[in-house]
């Protein structure tokens, strides 16, 4: 089964939370050794940048668990390779193919100059906010719900030109908005659900997911319950729901996988990457194409990064 995942917090649980714990032995729903099993994996690991985190302490923390991928990908030749270009992208033959993204703009310290410097260290991918607002702009739980910061808007330009993928979520409504009037290149969403089947703030209204899906972007589903279900417990089959509900709205080459493992709450029944395995097969008992199943699992992910961001 081939598997690219948009989203998991493994690196920062492993390089904070656990103190250094390797990748081999992994997080609470992620490692290598549990990952064996698939075929053709890329996963994103992202920077998490909590919220407080603001100018030297910002760029402290994000280089603390950049170093700690970098001292991974040294430790574990042929089981882990974090992609840098097309080349890479296209021919590696590690176990785990990483992409390192940011979650959180707040690593920039506010200066759009710094994007370059993020870039060359391997970052694809940013998720321009999370929850509170940082000098890019205003995440989802924000009070005022304002849009990009001059600087945000300048971080997005900046994106375009260098081939990095632009990433809404936990951005405002209003950011939202702004980043899908200012983006030249698609933008994506790399881990959230439908609004419409669950209220929480995080997850995409419909005109959100048409207009990603519109524009050639990605929508990664995210597992975590709480974003699945607005009360009762959450199971794999609301994860199926949501992505029934995006298919309806047209996002049969957007849809994608955003796990968000080892920075969530999984639904009842699903323990970690180990899952992925039987979230495939129930798809199919479901009656899904073994093509859209693909495509879903994979497939979309990977012409989205080869088109738009390790392109020749």
């Amino acid at each position: 089964m081939e598997f690219f995942d948009l989203h998991c917090d493994t690196a920062y649980e492993c390089a904070v939370r656990g103190g250094g714990t390797g990748l081999r032995e992994g997080a609470r729903h992620l490692s290598l050794d549990r990952g064996q099993y698939l075929e053709n994996w890329t996963q994103v690991f992202a920077v998490f940048m909590p919220d407080e985190y603001r100018g030297a302490r910002a760029i402290r923390h994000y280089e603390r668990v950049r170093d700690y991928l970098y001292r991974q990908e040294s430790l574990l030749p042929g089981r882990l390779e974090i992609l840098r270009d097309a080349a890479s992208f296209s021919g590696s033959r590690a176990e785990c193919r990483a992409v390192l993204s940011v979650e959180g703009g707040s690593a920039l310290a506010g200066d759009p100059e710094r994007l370059r410097a993020l870039y060359d260290d391997g970052v694809r991918l940013i998720t321009l906010t999370w929850n509170a607002p940082n000098e890019l702009g205003d995440g989802v739980l924000s009070e005022e719900g304002r849009g990009l910061t001059e600087a945000g808007r300048a971080v997005v330009r900046g994106m375009n030109r260098l081939g990095m993928a632009v990433d809404v979520s936990h951005l405002s409504d209003a950011g939202f908005r702004d980043v899908a009037d200012i983006s030249e290149i698609p933008f994506i969403a790399s881990h959230s659900d439908a609004r419409s089947l669950c209220g929480n703030p995080r997850n995409l209204t419909d005109g959100m997911i048409r207009e990603i899906a519109g524009r050639g972007g990605l929508i990664g589903l995210n597992f975590h319950a709480a974003f699945l279900r607005d009360g009762g417990q959450a199971t794999a089959a609301d994860i199926l729901r949501h992505a029934e509900h995006m298919l309806a709205l047209g996002c049969g080459k957007a849809l994608c996988l955003g796990s968000d493992f080892d920075g969530c709450d999984l639904p009842c029944g699903m323990t970690g990457i180990e899952s992925a395995g039987a979230l495939y097969e129930d798809f199919l008992r479901e009656n899904y194409s073994e093509d859209l199943v693909r495509d879903i699992f994979s497939r979309n992910a990977r012409r989205y990064f080869a088109k738009y961001i390790f392109k020749d």
